[in-house]
């Protein structure tokens, strides 16, 4: 991939993150990490291509080139030592729209629709496959970024 065209989606990503931080959905994460416990909620983050690049680029930003490696369930990006995510300004969409119920529960579909359908329009221009479970999406988007 061109880096014009990576900087581009990563642009795009963003502005659809920051459309979604001016909703007016009242959520209040307070950092609890129960939703990055995937092994207990049975539940992971999906990333389509755009995100996962996203991630990947934050990733590298922190110095690292690779997804920590874990064995406890928990989301690679979190950071266990402080219990803060490693990425977390430019966490994914299903990161930002958790089920949380301390930080109000999960957005309806149909309040963030228009934005699904947005990272998934930039995920086929990009080539991608789809929304992929984080880590393998995380894990691809590194090694396309070199």
């Amino acid at each position: 991939m061109v880096g014009e065209t990576i900087s581009t989606a990563l642009a795009e990503v963003r502005a659809i993150y920051s459309e979604l931080n001016r909703r007016t959905m009242q959520r209040h994460c307070r950092a609890r990490t129960e939703c990055c416990q995937f092994q207990l909620t049975g539940l992971t983050p999906h990333l389509t291509k755009g995100e996962a690049l996203l991630a990947a680029k934050a990733l590298r930003a922190t110095g690292r080139k690779e997804l920590p490696e874990t064995d406890d369930g928990a989301c690679p990006l979190l950071k266990r030592e402080t219990g803060k995510c490693l990425i977390y300004a430019d966490r994914p969409f299903g990161c930002r729209t958790h089920f949380c119920a301390v930080a109000g529960g999960p957005y309806a579909r149909k309040e963030v629709i228009d934005l699904i359908r947005r990272l998934e329009d930039l995920d086929v221009r990009l080539k991608g496959d789809g929304p992929r479970k984080i880590i393998s999406a995380v894990t691809a988007a590194l090694a396309e970024l070199h």
